[in-house]
């Protein structure tokens, strides 16, 4: 059955027709669209495939997963739905695709980090890590859902010092959340807004190569 969101992926150059790839399912912010990350993860694009989700429903001249009531407060009536057809989707192309399903990956912003800080707790080992950039996770997430253990999957958390959106609290509450229940836990910030600078960029892209390959480090 065909996913409910639309989405592109790109596969990397001379695949080999025999082996399966690390696989990175990126999830945008409101307004945006499932092209806006792959600038982010560019020099990914010869060892991944990139897999870019579209929100279904349209904000502004873009898309978004949810709406919410209030910033930090999202609508369960469209979050709810929006976790468990993502889940979906990325089972959807992990059956279609040459993907490696112990090389799955979530990389959002915003919203999108949010969804993915979401379902690294619902779906636990399914997933190899996530990236995370200026997210945080519901309350009703951690109180009403089934959690899953995320001890395996590793988590890249990154927050901008000055962003206006979401404070710079937010960003060190979530890596508490998650300091105890992960064994690999990246956390960083940049003095930078509700964006991604380029440091972090870069930081990213490491971490991401450097847990596909295997290796496991000491923070």
């Amino acid at each position: 059955m065909k996913p409910a969101y639309e989405y592109d992926i790109q596969m990397p150059s001379n695949m080999d027709p025999n082996k399966k790839y690390p696989t990175i399912f990126t999830l945008h912010g409101k307004g945006s669209d499932e092209k806006d990350i792959y600038g982010l993860v560019a020099p990914l694009a010869d060892d991944f495939i990139i897999v870019g989700i579209r929100g279904n429903l349209t904000a502004g001249a873009g898309y978004q997963y949810y709406d919410l009531k209030s910033i930090g407060n999202p609508l369960r009536e469209h979050f709810d739905p929006a976790v468990q057809q993502l889940e979906a989707t990325i089972h959807y192309v992990t059956e279609n695709y040459p993907v490696d399903p112990g090389k799955r990956y979530l990389l959002g912003f915003s919203q999108g980090a949010i969804l993915s800080l979401t379902l690294a707790l619902t779906m636990g080992r399914e997933l190899k890590g996530i990236v995370a950039l200026n997210g945080y996770v519901p309350e009703f997430v951690k109180t009403e859902y089934t959690l899953q253990s995320v001890k395996d999957v590793s988590v890249f958390i990154s927050h901008g010092e000055f962003d206006p959106v979401f404070p710079i609290r937010i960003g060190h509450e979530t890596a508490d959340y998650f300091n105890n229940k992960v064994s690999q836990l990246t956390f960083k910030t940049y003095p930078s807004g509700h964006g991604v600078s380029e440091e972090n960029q870069r930081d990213l892209i490491e971490w991401l190569k450097f847990d596909a390959s295997g290796h496991t480090r000491k923070e």
